[in-house]
C-alpha cells in the first residue's frame, strides 16, 4: 500500500478526487429510551435496563419519547436546518443478532429535518458542508465478540446486551461535499462542538455515543459524475476517521490504477492493523423493505412548537466564536480552542471572572490543564481544578510571587491534591524573591565572589552574564526574580 502525508496532493497527480459523505449517530442524552421507559445507561450489567418493549415482545406496543423529538430538532435548527410540518416512523427491516425485533425503527422519506449546513475551517479555509437530513431512530444492542481480537471474525461464540436497544438516536447525514479526510474531521470536530453546547448528547466517542460512518469514492478531477462507494465503519475516534479515510482513498487509487473495480461494499476500520477489511455487500434503500410503522402515529408539528424549540437555543459555537474574539482579543485560533465544547468555553470564561491576562490563562489551559486531563482521559467538564484556582495560580505568576517554572510545579500538585497555589506555596516556601533589597544582597554576593566572570562580561563575553545569573538563582535556590535579578545585576555591572 502506498504510503504519503498528502492524499489530496497524491489523488491529484492521478486527476482524480476524493468524495466523502458522513453518517453521524447521535446517542441523545435522555432519561428514557426512544419508544420506551426503560432507563438509558452505559456500563451497567448487560440486559438489566430491558422491557417487553425494547426486546420486541410479542403485543407491546410503542410510544414516542417527546423529549427525543425536541432534542432532535434542536440539532435540526442549530445546523440551519429546515423543520418539517408532518414526518413519521418507518420500520427499516433486515435480520441481525443485536436487533431483537428484526426491524429498527427509524425515519425514511419524511425525516423530522433537512438541508442545512455546517462551515468548516481547515487551514484557514472555509467550506461549507450541506447536510442532507437529521432523523430520529432507535438504537441497536451490542454484540461482545469472544475470541482474539474481540471481532465477530474468528469469535468463538458471540453474547448479546440489550441494554442499549431502544437508546435515542439522531441519524445526521451529510451530502457528499468533502473532499479529504482532514475536511472530514474538522467537520466531526465542529458538529461534536455543536451538540455539545446544545447539551443534548455527552459525545462521548469511545463510549460510542457519538458514532461516523463514512461513504467514501473517487472520480475524475471536475467530473460531474460520482465513483462507486464504500461505506467505511467502526472509526471510533478523530485520529481513527483520519487514518481509516487517508487507507480507503489510497486503496481503491490502487485498484483503479490496477484496472481493477472498485466493489460497493461495507468495509470495517481494523485500527489495530490500520486496514480496512470486507463485511459484506453494500444494500441499497429497497433492501431494508421500508414501511410506515403500523404502531406509531405519524407527527403533526405546529409552527408555535419549532418556534419555541427555536428560542431555547443556546449560545452555538460560532456566535461564542466572535464574543470571545471581541471580549476578550484572544486569537481566531484560540477561539476555536475555546469553543471545541461548552465546558472548554465556560472554564474559560470563569477563570477570566478573576483574572485579567486572556492570552495567559488560554496558553494554560491549552497547555497543561489540557496535558493533565488527556494523560487521565478526562473530559475538560470533569477537570478537578477548579477554574478560580487555576485564576489564583495565574495572579501569583503576574505579581511576580512565583516563576512561571515554579507555577508548573504547584499546578500539578493543585490538580493532585486539590490544594490552594497560597497553600503550596507557603508549605513549601516557593514564595519568588521580588523585593530590590533582597535581590541586590544576592547579586553583591555572586558578583564579588565570581570576579573572572564579572571581568569577562566587561571585556564582551555577554554569555558570561548567564553564569553570573545562574550563580544568584543557586544561591537563592530558583526564588529569586530572573527578571528583576537580570536588570539588577546589569545595572550593577
Amino acid at each position: 500500500m502506498t504510503e504519503t502525508n498528502n492524499i489530496p496532493g497524491l489523488l491529484a497527480k492521478h486527476g482524480f478526487e476524493a468524495v466523502i459523505g458522513l453518517e453521524i449517530h447521535v446517542e441523545l442524552s435522555t432519561l428514557s429510551k426512544m419508544f420506551c421507559d426503560s432507563a438509558v445507561t452505559f456500563g451497567e450489567p448487560p440486559n438489566t435496563h430491558v422491557c417487553p418493549v425494547c426486546l420486541g415482545l410479542p403485543g407491546t406496543l410503542p410510544v414516542v419519547n417527546r423529549k427525543a423529538v425536541d432534542y432532535c430538532a434542536l440539532i435540526g435548527l442549530a445546523l440551519g436546518c429546515e423543520i418539517a410540518d408532518f414526518t413519521q416512523f418507518h420500520r427499516k427491516n433486515y435480520f441481525y443478532p443485536d436487533m431483537p425485533k428484526n426491524y429498527q425503527i427509524s425515519q425514511f422519506d419524511l425525516p423530522l429535518c433537512s438541508a442545512g449546513r455546517v462551515t468548516v475551517n481547515v487551514d484557514d479555509n472555509k467550506t461549507d458542508i450541506r447536510i442532507t437530513r437529521v432523523h430520529m431512530e432507535e438504537d441497536t444492542g451490542k454484540l461482545v465478540h469472544i475470541g482474539e481480537g474481540g471481532r465477530i471474525a474468528g469469535a468463538k461464540y458471540s453474547l448479546v446486551d440489550f441494554n442499549r436497544a431502544g437508546t435515542p438516536l439522531a441519524e445526521i447525514v451529510s451530502e457528499p461535499d468533502i473532499r479529504s479526510s482532514g475536511e472530514a474531521r474538522a467537520f466531526l470536530q465542529k458538529l461534536r462542538s455543536i451538540l455539545l453546547h446544545l447539551g443534548v448528547s455527552d459525545c462521548n466517542m469511545e463510549e460510542g455515543s457519538l458514532r461516523c460512518d463514512a461513504n467514501v469514492s473517487l472520480r475524475p478531477e471536475n467530473s460531474p459524475k460520482l465513483g462507486v462507494k464504500t461505506e467505511v465503519k467502526n472509526m471510533n475516534s478523530f485520529r481513527g476517521l483520519v487514518r481509516a479515510l487517508d487507507y480507503e482513498i489510497v486503496r481503491q487509487l490502487e485498484l483503479i490504477q490496477d484496472g481493477e473495480a472498485v466493489k460497493q461494499e461495507t468495509r470495517h476500520w481494523d485500527a489495530a492493523r490500520n486496514i480496512t477489511t470486507s463485511l459484506r455487500s453494500k444494500e441499497e434503500a429497497h433492501d431494508y423493505r421500508y414501511f410506515a410503522d403500523p404502531d406509531l402515529v405519524p407527527l403533526k408539528l405546529s409552527r408555535e412548537w419549532v418556534k419555541k424549540q427555536e428560542e431555547s437555543l443556546p449560545e452555538l459555537p460560532d456566535a461564542r466564536q466572535k464574543r470571545l474574539i471581541s471580549a476578550f482579543k484572544v486569537s481566531e485560533y484560540d477561539s476555536r480552542f475555546l469553543t471545541q465544547s461548552k465546558a472548554h468555553g465556560d472554564y474559560f470564561e470563569q477563570v477570566m471572572e478573576n483574572f485579567g491576562d486572556a492570552k495567559m490563562a488560554v496558553n494554560w489551559i491549552m497547555g497543561e490543564l489540557s496535558a493533565h486531563l488527556n494523560a487521565d482521559n478526562k473530559e475538560m467538564a470533569e477537570s478537578p481544578m477548579q477554574p478560580e484556582r487555576l485564576a489564583q495560580l495565574l495572579t501569583l505568576v503576574e505579581d511576580g510571587s512565583i516563576s512561571g517554572k515554579m507555577a508548573k510545579e504547584v499546578f500539578s500538585e493543585m490538580y493532585e491534591t486539590g490544594k490552594t497555589a497560597p497553600e503550596i506555596v507557603d508549605d513549601r516556601g516557593l514564595k519568588q524573591i521580588s523585593g530590590d533589597d533582597e535581590l541586590a544582597v544576592l547579586v553583591d554576593q555572586v558578583i564579588g565572589e565570581n570576579q573572572t566572570a564579572v571581568e569577562e562580561y566587561r571585556s564582551g563575553k555577554k554569555q558570561a552574564l548567564g553564569f553570573l545569573v545562574g550563580q544568584i538563582m543557586r544561591l537563592s535556590k530558583g526564588q529569586a526574580n530572573p527578571g528583576k535579578v537580570n536588570e539588577i545585576l546589569r545595572e550593577k555591572l
